[in-house]
């Protein structure tokens, strides 16, 4: 049983780490409609004022839509590559193709969050009802009493607010409201759907590797994404216990660490002219037919051979 549930586990994590990008996209989608949901349920609350539905209604929208895109793009590598590129190369030796590339990785994964939390609002309807009710026509409702002005309007969303003699026109309003509101769900959906499917032919039509070399590149830089962080932590946790040690003459350590500070006596730090080498943004590129699949691929590749100016120099990005 314990060799089965092994094997069950060896297999999910292989799947998962092989559809990494798919399973967290999916997986903050969820969580953004568990939050969504959760919001509708238990903290939203219309004011059913003359000019408040609006602005509140409009805000449970687009604010945290907003948030939730400015925190993906924080939370995304990619950003902060970017970023130590133009730092430290002043974007000179990035092409408009890398730009656009780098650039429409970080939009598009950070719109998975706000995207689901706009669609979920709106077909969920109760925020759209709120902002909308007071600009609802009187006129146009079948024996609506007439002449009753915004304010009355403004209080339709919550049913205990209208007047008794008003009470029966409530499922209409409301429902005439989450229409327009599941129908501007529905076209989102739709929109987004056809961007996607643009962008993902778009992408394949102009990627210099086939689909076998395409999905070996992701591998690689999913396991040198995480062989190198585990590395650093420990090569991190080396040079913070020598550093203990030097000062109080011994250094308190786990059993785990000791076993490790054993195997790995000694870690050289690292100067910031090859942490430099190793960071910022990066593309395909080949070196006479040979893939380098990374800037650290670059790197390991020249440092081998002791090539500084080739690890300096460029090389041309196949587009």
């Amino acid at each position: 049983m314990a060799a089965l549930i092994t094997e069950n586990f060896k297999f999910a994590s292989l799947f998962f780490k092989s559809k990494d990008v798919v399973i967290f996209n999916g997986l903050i989608a969820l969580g953004t409609v568990a939050s969504s949901t959760m919001y509708n349920i238990f903290a939203f609350d219309c004011p059913c004022s003359t000019g408040r539905n609006h602005i509140y209604g409009m805000a449970a929208i687009g604010v945290p839509a907003l948030v939730l895109y400015l925190v993906g793009i924080m939370l995304n590598k990619s950003t902060w590559n970017l970023v130590s590129e133009c730092r430290l190369r002043s974007c000179r030796k990035i092409s408009g193709a890398a730009a656009f590339a780098v650039l429409g990785s970080v939009i598009g994964r950070a719109t998975v969050a706000p995207v689901t939390w706009t669609v979920i609002s709106l077909l969920q309807g109760e925020a759209y009802v709120c902002a909308l009710s007071e600009f609802v026509d009187p006129s146009s409702l079948e024996d609506f009493p007439p002449e009753q002005g915004l304010e009355v309007m403004a209080r339709f969303p919550c049913k205990t607010a209208v007047p008794q003699r008003l009470q029966s026109f409530i499922p209409e309003i409301q429902r005439r409201l989450k229409y327009e509101s599941q129908l501007l769900g529905w076209l989102l959906v739709a929109v987004m759907a056809v961007v996607l499917f643009l962008l993902l032919c778009m992408k394949r039509c102009c990627s210099p590797l086939g689909h076998q070399q395409e999905a070996y590149w992701s591998q690689f830089r999913s396991n040198e994404s995480r062989l190198f962080q585990e590395t650093a932590d420990l090569h991190s946790r080396i040079l913070a216990a020598e550093s203990v040690k030097s000062f109080f003459g011994f250094v308190a350590l786990e059993k785990e660490d000791e076993e490790q500070m054993a195997k790995h006596q000694k870690a050289n730090p690292i100067s910031s002219t090859e942490w430099n080498r190793i960071t910022g943004v990066y593309l395909y590129r080949e070196n006479y037919g040979l893939p380098l699949y990374s800037r650290l691929n670059k790197w390991a590749k020249y440092s081998g051979e002791n090539n500084i100016e080739a690890m300096e120099k460029e090389m041309i990005t196949l587009s």
